[in-house]
């Protein structure tokens, strides 16, 4: 039998009630960011003409879209508010279950960024579950976006890169052992 000395110590784990009001805050952060930036498009930008920013690369450009990524399905408005919908509920649930630090700042990203458009969706114009997003930030002539965008594609990408790597959004990430948590020795010699 092995002696006290020998035998594995548990490792203090960051448990899911540390990790979640984090994860909420960031993505709270995220709505928040993403609705001023929109709110200050709106008040300083004249729809459809653009400002460079960088160049032709990034320019601010203001247009109202109705539909989803490039405009797609812009006359199923309804349908797109429900879809964003269902997905702030499951981003939610799984939130709600992550103790890992990394996948907390990923998942994080991906709620705050629905939720914004869910806002958008619910609350804008022309009229409830049938708002219009409102994009701003022009790449290269090619995609409108704004910055709920950037988080949800952030998110993905980073939700994408923890799981090729490996990286468990349940497991906490291991930290070096406390010596104070370390039982002291019961051997007499």
């Amino acid at each position: 039998m092995p002696s006290d000395e020998t035998a594995p110590t548990a490792t203090p784990t960051r448990p899911i009630a540390r990790v979640l009001p984090f994860t909420l805050l960031w993505a709270f952060g995220i709505i928040m960011i993403d609705q001023a930036t929109k709110y200050w498009a709106e008040a300083t930008l004249v729809p459809y003409q653009a400002v460079p920013v960088i160049g032709e690369w990034i320019q601010w450009r203001l247009v109202y879209n109705p539909g989803a990524a490039f405009g797609i399905g812009g006359d199923y408005t309804w349908v797109l508010t429900l879809v964003a919908a269902l997905a702030v509920v499951g981003i939610s649930i799984f939130v709600a279950r992550i103790s890992s630090v990394r996948w907390a700042l990923a998942a994080g990203a991906l709620l705050g960024g629905a939720i914004s458009h869910l806002g958008d969706r619910l609350f804008r114009e022309p009229g409830f579950a049938r708002g219009e997003i409102v994009d701003f930030i022009d790449y290269f002539g090619f995609f409108v976006g704004n910055v709920a965008d950037i988080a949800l594609v952030g998110g993905a990408i980073a939700i994408v890169l923890l799981s090729l790597v490996g990286v468990s959004s349940r497991s906490p990430e291991r930290r070096a052992p406390d010596q104070s948590l370390e039982a002291p020795s019961t051997e007499t010699h």
